[in-house]
């Protein structure tokens, strides 16, 4: 998400750049481009709405035009409701997300959006790669300023988080080792008279196709393994007492 500028063109109350701070460390982002912002975007209004983003407040970048503020930019997303007929091909919050991260390693991305009571002008969409639009109702299209950077920033989290590299924790576990955990949990759950001995295969395989579903970690396997090593200790000290009674 470091990759990610969110670039804020002539904001016009602090309460606005406060809340985008705020929305932008709740979603991983770091970068602020303000463009010609309102003398007091620092002023306490803001500070309280970002609380604890007011260091990405703090660090906010500023430019005297948008021109500048893209100057480092492989890829920029304009936001707007204006629908010209140079505008064609509008992208959806998600579709963007997905075009943003598709990117090659070293690119930098900008999600530009603008004024709160005209949004950009037509220069300023020009040095815009794509346009995006959020679909809202038509009796009342227009929508605050932050509410749409919290749209923009969930879809592109949402995204990132659906292709995060699993951690070490989650590698994959080996067919084998899968084989063995299933074998052994056959055993365990015939000696606890959990399965029809005549079919024990039958409420198995309800079991294969559950863990099949999600897949299993090797420290997943672990933990199974230790469940039914644990119901079989139970299930041996059961018997054991059973049999001194009689």
């Amino acid at each position: 998400m470091n990759a990610i500028s969110i670039v804020l063109v002539e904001p016009q109350g602090p309460i606005n750049v406060g809340s985008v701070c705020r929305l932008m460390m709740n979603f991983g982002f770091s970068d602020l481009r303000l463009v010609n912002p309102c003398s007091d975007y620092r002023a306490l209004q803001s500070r309280r709405m970002a609380l604890k983003a007011e260091t990405i407040l703090n660090q906010a970048t500023l430019f005297p035009s948008l021109n500048a503020a893209l100057a480092d930019c492989h890829l920029a997303f304009g936001t707007t409701r204006r629908f010209g007929k140079y505008r064609e091909d509008f992208l959806s919050p998600e579709a963007s997300a997905k075009q943003a991260l598709a990117q090659p390693d070293g690119s930098r991305v900008a999600f530009v959006f603008g004024r709160e009571d005209r949004g950009l002008h037509t220069r300023e969409l020009d040095l815009c790669h794509y346009f995006v639009t959020i679909d809202t109702h038509p009796a009342y299209p227009s929508m605050n300023l932050s509410h749409a950077v919290a749209l923009l920033l969930y879809e592109l989290h949402k995204c990132q988080s659906a292709h995060r590299v699993p951690s070490e924790n989650a590698v994959a576990a080996q067919a084998r080792d899968i084989e063995n955990m299933f074998q052994h949990m056959r055993r365990t759950l015939l000696e606890a008279d959990y399965l029809d001995p005549q079919n024990p295969d039958h409420i198995l395989r309800a079991f294969r196709r559950l863990f099949g579903r999600t897949g299993l970690s090797d420290r997943e396997v672990r933990i199974l393994q230790g469940l039914w090593s644990r119901i079989d200790w139970i299930e041996g000290q059961r018997r054991t007492l059973s049999a001194g009674k009689k």
